[in-house]
């Protein structure tokens, strides 16, 4: 049988940064990863009409850095930055209801946001939209085509989407393959960017799966 890997989580300490930067041990660590996992959930349900794509954390003794990478920052950065402060306030609840007490005063809490540069490139997104118009019943075959027209017209080398389940209502699940271009899965140096993302017609569950091989930058 093939081994598959993540293509993000291969490349993660060697060529890609990890998403959560900090050292804890024992019952800390627990603690810290729950916390992240819990965050992440709770800022791409709330900023998802903002198209996030990425959020990454960094935890220094006296403070927390969430940076959230998203495709409309004016959305969450809101009018004079009072998008922020309200979501700030509401991580700051999510924190005291995780750690069931208050938070300690000398702890900071910093959001920074990133722009994509270029949405049709960023494999999440590509996928939600997938996702998306497979949920309104759009015919697979033209959203997936039309799809990776768009992302090789933005600059890709090579798009890969994988759909896997009971498409378009069959009643027997099955796997189909979508390519344009190269895409690499077994050579380290490229820029892979990979993303999983269900969809939930009413006929039943459909993966989706985009891989898009990236001019180095």
């Amino acid at each position: 049988m093939g081994q598959k890997v993540n293509p993000v989580g291969f490349r993660l300490g060697s060529f890609l940064p990890w998403k959560s930067r900090w050292f804890l041990e024992g019952k800390n660590y627990r603690e810290a990863l729950l916390e992240d996992i819990k965050i992440r959930k709770f800022i791409f349900d709330s900023l998802r009409i903002a198209g996030v794509v990425d959020v990454e954390i960094e935890r220094l003794p006296k403070s927390i850095v969430v940076i959230v990478t998203v495709s409309r920052p004016g959305i969450v950065i809101g009018r004079g930055g009072t998008g922020l402060e309200d979501l700030k306030g509401k991580l700051v609840d999510l924190l005291e209801k995780i750690r069931g007490r208050s938070l300690d005063k000398d702890l900071k809490i910093d959001f920074r946001v990133n722009e994509v540069k270029n949405p049709d490139l960023s494999a999440y997104l590509v996928a939600t939209r997938i996702a998306s118009d497979l949920e309104r019943r759009i015919p697979h075959r033209r959203v997936v085509t039309k799809a990776m027209e768009r992302v090789m017209m933005s600059g890709a080398l090579g798009v890969k989407v994988i759909l896997s389940g009971r498409i378009d209502g069959a009643d027997i699940s099955r796997v189909e393959k979508f390519q344009l271009g190269s895409v690499p899965n077994q050579t380290l140096r490229e820029e892979i960017d990979y993303a999983q993302v269900p969809a939930l017609p009413k006929k039943g569950y459909v993966g989706v799966k985009v891989y898009i091989h990236k001019k180095k930058s």
